[in-house]
């Protein structure tokens, strides 16, 4: 295949921090990865303005294939999403202060696969060295609604969470609500930007 056109969104800050890792690293990649060509943008954390932005940037951009970043506080590895599904409930409100609860997002399946192999990115990422797998659950919180949008778009389609990462002395203090009580994994992932950076690189790359 050759080259293509990508659009990678990422988060804007949520709640009380000023930094979010999936909008942060987007200033990190090249305008190329390979044959492909990339464009970047940022999403509002926000349930009711992330799917008409999302919309927005895929009819400015007329990108080949989307992905999609989101923060996830309680992973360490990088998780593709198998799966977005058709539901809204925030155990806290988003940006707006909207806080909806077992909602669904719109008519539609209760749940929709990727539109893009989430394997083949996991296992070359895993072969770099950055701690990466496929995971079967998005949450419910703003990842996922656009995760269900994006699969939706007629056009190939990855959320991919990211570690909260960030600068030295900082913590995040939200973020986990995708995770909330499931013990999740600490395998060795990227642990600052610039390794997400370049391992978002070798992802791009298998496309």
């Amino acid at each position: 295949m050759g080259g293509m056109r990508l659009l990678v969104t990422g988060f804007e800050p949520f709640g009380s921090d000023h930094f979010n890792a999936s909008g942060q690293v987007l200033a990190l990649l090249p305008s190329r990865v390979g044959q492909h060509t990339l464009a970047t943008a940022l999403l509002p954390v926000s349930f009711a303005r992330s799917g008409p932005a999302l919309q927005h940037l895929v009819a400015e951009h007329r990108p080949q294939a989307l992905i999609c970043l989101g923060e996830a506080g309680g992973r360490s590895r990088i998780t593709p999403e198998r799966w977005g599904v058709n539901e809204d409930d925030a155990r806290i409100p988003d940006n707006d202060g909207a806080q909806p609860r077992s909602r669904p997002i719109t008519a539609g399946p209760p749940r929709v696969a990727s539109t893009l192999d989430p394997e083949p990115l996991t296992a070359a990422l895993n072969a770099a060295g950055f701690g990466a797998r496929v995971s079967q659950d998005a949450g419910r919180f703003v990842c996922n609604h656009v995760a269900y949008l994006a699969y939706r778009m007629p056009l190939p389609a990855l959320f991919i969470h990211v570690p909260a990462l960030r600068p030295a002395g900082q913590t995040a203090t939200v973020g986990a609500e995708t995770d909330a009580g499931t013990g999740n994994n600490h395998a060795a992932g990227p642990r600052d930007l610039n390794e997400l950076a370049r391992a978002l690189e070798v992802a791009l790359g298998t496309l």
